[in-house]
């Protein structure tokens, strides 16, 4: 028992140290703070991180790698919106992730948005770039179709 233990604690830092490099935002607004001074798109992940086999799938496929973690780095702010099962969210974030849920019109997870903000009247407006779900085929295969979307 113990040595299943030291190896998932083992496992565990090993994706941990690859993901150290990014930044996920969780608060839009500094998100879109951090945008407007990179002059970089938000790149929006809805996800239902504690129960969607998909979204599951497509972290440890694609957004736990080496070559994501380069690639957002250079060309996105990265912003998780998570619709979880169990209760470990604050009410502001609840309530910030169901508008942006209604705001893109999102119906299914994982979905992946791109787009630009700006500020007119106090208000942020979104100019949605595209977006995409899971892609089979690894980093390469998902980085290609958003390279597609944000490099139009």
């Amino acid at each position: 028992m113990k040595k299943v233990y030291f190896i998932l604690i083992f496992f565990t830092g090993v994706i941990t140290s690859q993901a150290q490099d990014l930044v996920w935002h969780t608060d839009v607004n500094k998100a879109i703070t951090v945008s407007n001074k990179t002059k970089k798109p938000l790149m929006l992940f809805f996800t239902g991180s504690d129960w969607c086999g998909w979204c599951i799938r497509l972290q440890k496929e694609v957004l736990k790698t080496p070559e994501f973690t380069k690639w957002a780095n250079e060309n996105v702010v990265l912003v998780e919106l998570d619709y979880p099962r169990k209760p470990y969210q604050t009410e502001e974030i609840k309530k910030q992730n169901g508008q942006l849920q209604q705001v893109f019109g999102i119906q299914g997870y994982p979905t992946v948005y791109f787009t630009n903000t700006s500020n007119k009247d106090g208000k942020v407006n979104f100019e949605g770039l595209g977006s995409t779900g899971y892609v089979a085929g690894g980093p390469s295969a998902w980085l290609a179709v958003a390279n597609g979307i944000i490099k139009k």
